[in-house]
C-alpha cells in the first residue's frame, strides 16, 4: 500500500509525488499510481476527493483490490514527477459530513444504545442507518441536541493509529482487534476505527441538522446535514417558506393553519363537486335512455363525450347500468381516449372479451369484468369507429 497523506493530514490540499505506473481503464480513461497521495478514495460511505495532477483533472478515485489507489484520469500526466492540487471546497464540505456522522452516530450510542449500521455521504445531503426499528421524534431531538453541543465545546479531532493488541482497554464505539488500526477520538465521547477524512475541531462541522426519517429494512434512516449544507438548505427552505408565505399572502408562521384551513376548504369543494357531478350523471344517462336503440332485446347506449373525463364516464355508466336490459358503449376524444363497455345485470355479453377484440384493431389496451370493462386508445380521432365496431359485434 502507497503513502496515503490524508491518513495523518486531512488539510494538506497540495503534494508532490513520483508516479510509479499508468494504466487503460476503458474508453478513453487511464488509471495513474503514486508513490504517495493525498487524495481520498471512494471508501466507508464518503466519496472520492477530484482535482488535478500536473494540470490533468483526476476525476475519479479508487482503491483496488490490493489496497493500491487508482487515480483516473482522461490522460496519462507528463512527467515522472507530478504536483497535486485537491479541491478543497469538496474535500472541506465531507469533513464536515463525516465528522457530523460520528458526532450524531455517537449521541445515538450513548443516550439510546443505538448503533450505526450504515452511512451514505451524498452530495446534498447524508444518511446514517440506525440498528433500531423506531425512534421517537424526542430521541431524536435529545440525540441532536446533544451533537450539537460537542460541536460547540470545539473539541479537538485527533487521528491515533494502534496495534489490535492495545485496543482491549479502549472504549471503542466498534470493537475490531487485528492489526493496525487508525482512530478518530473525540474525546471523552467518541473513539472508532475510520480511515476518512475529519475536521480538526469539532467547531468546524458547524450546525448538525437531522432534516428527515423514515423506516429501512427494519432500521431507521436519518437525513443530515451538517455545516455549509446546513446553511444552504437553511437558505433554500426559507427562501421556499418566503415564497409559500407571499402566494398565501399569510406570513411564514401562519403558513400551517392557512394551508389546513385552505385543504379544509378543497376538500369540502371535491365533496360537493363530486355529488354535483353524480347529478348530473344522472340526468345524462336518463337523457340518454330515453333515446337508447333497442338492439335485441337490449336498449344500447352509444355516447362520445368532447370534454368529460374517464371519472365522469363511469359514473354515467353505473347510472345507465343500473336500469335493466342495458348495454352501454361510451368514449372521450381526450388523448389518449378513453373506453367504456357496460352492461346491466340482466344482460349476458361479456363486455371485457368485447372490448380487448375492439381495442386491439385500433392500437388499444384495456380488460375488465363481463359487465364492466374500461380501456383507451391512442387518439381520439377513432373512438366513433370504435364503437361503430362494438355495436357491428353486438349484432352478430
Amino acid at each position: 500500500m502507497r503513502k496515503r497523506l490524508y491518513y495523518h493530514d486531512a488539510y494538506l490540499r497540495e503534494f508532490d509525488a513520483r508516479v510509479i505506473r499508468s494504466e487503460p481503464a476503458g474508453a478513453d480513461r487511464f488509471h495513474v499510481f503514486l508513490d504517495q497521495t493525498a487524495f481520498y478514495p471512494t471508501s466507508g460511505g464518503q466519496p472520492n476527493d477530484v482535482g488535478t495532477l500536473a494540470g490533468v483533472a483526476v476525476e475519479d478515485v479508487l482503491e483496488t483490490e490490493n489496497e493500491e489507489i487508482a487515480h483516473v484520469t482522461a490522460q496519462v500526466p507528463q512527467g515522472e514527477h507530478v504536483h497535486g492540487v485537491i479541491d478543497w471546497r469538496r474535500r472541506f464540505d465531507h469533513m464536515q459530513q463525516h465528522t457530523g456522522q460520528h458526532l450524531l452516530s455517537a449521541a445515538f450510542v450513548r443516550l439510546f444504545g443505538f448503533p450505526t449500521v450504515g452511512f451514505h455521504l451524498g452530495a446534498e445531503t447524508s444518511t446514517i442507518d440506525l440498528g433500531t426499528s423506531t425512534l421517537a421524534g424526542r430521541q431524536l431531538r435529545a440525540a441532536e441536541e446533544l451533537a450539537n453541543q460537542v460541536v460547540f465545546e470545539d473539541r479537538p479531532v485527533r487521528i491515533l493509529f494502534r496495534h489490535g493488541e492495545e485496543l482491549a482497554e479502549e472504549a471503542l464505539r466498534r470493537v475490531e482487534r487485528a492489526g493496525e488500526w487508525r482512530l478518530i477520538e473525540i474525546p471523552d465521547f467518541d473513539l472508532i476505527p475510520c480511515g476518512g477524512t475529519h475536521v480538526a475541531r469539532t467547531g468546524e462541522v458547524g450546525l448538525i441538522w437531522v432534516r428527515g426519517l423514515e423506516k429501512q429494512k427494519g432500521n431507521v434512516r436519518l437525513e443530515f446535514v451538517c455545516g455549509s449544507r446546513a446553511l444552504t438548505w437553511a437558505h433554500t427552505d426559507h427562501r421556499l417558506l418566503s415564497e409559500a408565505a407571499r402566494l398565501l399572502t399569510t406570513s411564514a408562521s401562519e403558513l400551517p393553519r392557512v394551508i389546513q384551513k385552505q385543504m379544509d376548504e378543497l376538500r369540502a369543494a371535491e365533496k360537493a363537486r363530486l355529488r354535483l357531478l353524480e347529478r348530473l350523471a344522472g340526468y345524462e344517462a336518463q337523457a340518454l335512455l330515453a333515446e337508447a336503440e333497442v338492439l335485441a332485446g337490449r336498449r344500447l347506449v352509444r355516447k362520445v363525450f368532447d370534454e368529460a373525463d374517464v371519472s365522469y364516464l363511469r359514473l354515467v355508466a353505473g347510472e345507465l347500468i343500473a336500469a335493466s336490459g342495458v348495454v352501454a358503449l361510451l368514449a372521450t376524444r381526450s388523448q389518449p381516449a378513453n373506453v367504456i363497455f357496460a352492461r346491466s345485470a340482466d344482460v349476458a355479453d361479456d363486455m371485457g372479451v368485447l372490448l380487448r377484440e375492439v381495442l386491439s384493431q385500433y392500437g388499444g389496451k384495456g380488460g375488465g369484468k363481463p359487465d364492466f370493462a374500461q380501456g383507451s386508445i391512442p387518439t381520439g380521432e377513432q373512438v366513433e369507429a370504435v364503437l361503430m365496431l362494438a355495436q357491428e359485434k353486438l349484432h352478430r
